[in-house]
């Protein structure tokens, strides 16, 4: 299959912006470029926010790319987004914001370039205390005592090595209990999700709006032994889809997982509570630290008590707790 990459270059300012606008489009796949100091330091410490990466990035600016089948049902979607950022382009002296050029180049990729030019860069990771992400291709550590997460990610998010997910996995690890039942908004890869089963939740529900995500999540699951019965793909759209969104409305779960960012959570965060076991815990991650306050603000109001911030350079996770009903 071909895909169709619609790079928009902006600033680190207007990264979050360009996100909102593509994820408004209902555009999932996108993959964040850091400036060129940046992309630097990421690539030789292998933290990346979705570990694609190729050599022109490191003369890039800031960008984000979006990426969707090139089909014929898909042909009205490079417009769109032209469009939608025409439009943001013109709020800059509204918005007061330094969002780059907003200039946008578009090409054309295969599946197999794009799911392997960036593999190079993906390596065997601890995180936390007791996890060792390793990607499938690579050799477990002789001297590994942790439990093994192994991951491919192909086409969806997650890897692991990003401040957003390791922060996400730290969370998780010193609060997760045997027994928990999880749920995982934005499952991506599966990784968080995998992570949950090795650390003895007795079941997770994995909900993604896009199916690549469900294919690859459970792949990962099966690379990883986990039992078909423990772990769940549900494909939807909680936020449109009514039956959908009361199908995992069930006020059942220990813990929630949302690595995500911040428009997302807080378009979700009326949700939550009932999703949640009274004193469950949410473990939501992808939020720029400018938009940590308007996420904590929104959270508290839909009924959950903030308990822990936890930073990695500019982004932020956040655990909090459902209060009594």
């Amino acid at each position: 299959m071909k895909w169709k990459e619609i790079t928009i270059f902006t600033s680190e300012e207007g990264i979050e912006l360009v996100l909102a606008r593509l994820d408004m489009l209902g555009i999932s796949q996108v993959n964040i470029v850091q400036g060129h100091d940046e992309v630097d330091a990421l690539l030789h410490s292998a933290e990346k926010y979705w570990d694609y990466a190729e050599e022109a990035v490191l003369n890039a600016n800031p960008a984000v790319q979006a990426y969707f089948s090139d089909l014929p049902e898909n042909a009205e979607a490079e417009s769109a987004i032209r469009a939608s950022i025409a439009e943001l382009s013109e709020m800059r002296e509204e918005l007061g914001l330094d969002l780059g050029s907003l200039e946008i180049s578009v090409r054309t990729v295969d599946e197999e370039d794009w799911a392997n030019n960036w593999k190079a860069f993906f390596k065997p990771l601890n995180v936390g205390e007791r996890l060792l992400v390793c990607p499938s291709w690579e050799e477990v550590p002789r001297d590994n005592t942790r439990a093994v997460l192994k991951i491919d990610p192909g086409m969806a998010f997650g890897t692991g090595t990003h401040h957003t997910t390791r922060m996400c996995l730290e969370l998780l690890e010193k609060h997760i209990r045997p027994g928990d039942l999880v749920a995982d908004l934005g499952c991506g890869s599966g990784i968080l999700s995998i992570a949950a089963c090795l650390l003895g939740a007795r079941e997770v529900d994995g909900i993604d709006i896009d199916p690549v995500a469900s294919r690859v999540a459970l792949e990962n699951a099966e690379l990883n032994g986990v039992e078909p019965d423990k772990f769940f793909v549900m494909n939807g759209d909680i936020l449109s889809d009514r039956e959908f969104r009361r199908s995992v409305s069930n006020g059942e779960y220990d813990i929630v997982l949302a690595n995500i960012v911040a428009n997302v959570i807080i378009d979700f965060a009326y949700l939550l509570p009932s999703m949640m076991k009274t004193g469950g815990l949410l473990i939501a991650s992808g939020i720029i630290e400018d938009r940590l306050d308007e996420v904590t603000r929104e959270l508290e109001d839909c009924g959950l008590e903030i308990l822990e911030i936890k930073c990695g350079e500019d982004w932020r996770a956040v655990l909090a707790r459902k209060l009594d009903d």
